[in-house]
């Protein structure tokens, strides 16, 4: 479940709306996402505009993106055949400076990841995802938790 933590700070900031538009629940299912999960939780309810800013990253709302541009799909599938990543990671960001954060659709980890020495060691097996929720990546992205990640 997504944590108090997150909601209370996406409502201080206007972010957090009730009601669920459909269109994003069709985009998420389109993702092969599970509805109830954190991931689908957060990206119904959570709007800041395309994008979420902070840790001097962007990261997008994937319905947005899903809905209002078509390169979104071409996008994640690129970043696929290009990384040689596997279908189940989800592009959070455009992969800026060659370093993007990547959610694991049937794990609910999230990776951070970037080329060189990194990439080498997630296909080695060497790196696992720094988050292993989810909702742990959302408290630390927005700073709500004392835990320290290095990426």
């Amino acid at each position: 479940m997504l944590s108090e933590k997150v909601i209370n700070y996406c409502k201080s900031k206007n972010w957090w709306f009730d009601d669920v538009v459909e269109e994003y629940e069709h985009a998420l299912v389109k993702l092969g996402i599970d509805l109830s999960s954190d991931f689908a939780n957060f990206y119904l309810h959570a709007e800041d505009g395309p994008t979420f800013f902070n840790r001097q990253r962007e990261i997008y709302q994937i319905c947005w993106f899903m809905i209002n541009s078509s390169d979104y799909m071409l996008g994640m599938k690129r970043t696929h055949v290009v990384l040689n990543l596997p279908e189940e990671y989800i592009p959070l960001d455009s992969f800026e400076g060659e370093f993007g954060f990547f959610y694991n659709k049937n794990t609910d980890e999230v990776l951070g990841l970037g080329l060189g020495q990194q990439m080498e060691d997630f296909f080695a097996g060497k790196l696992n995802p720094q988050w292993k929720s989810f909702n742990s990546f959302l408290e630390w992205y927005f700073e709500l938790t004392d835990s320290c990640v290095t990426i």
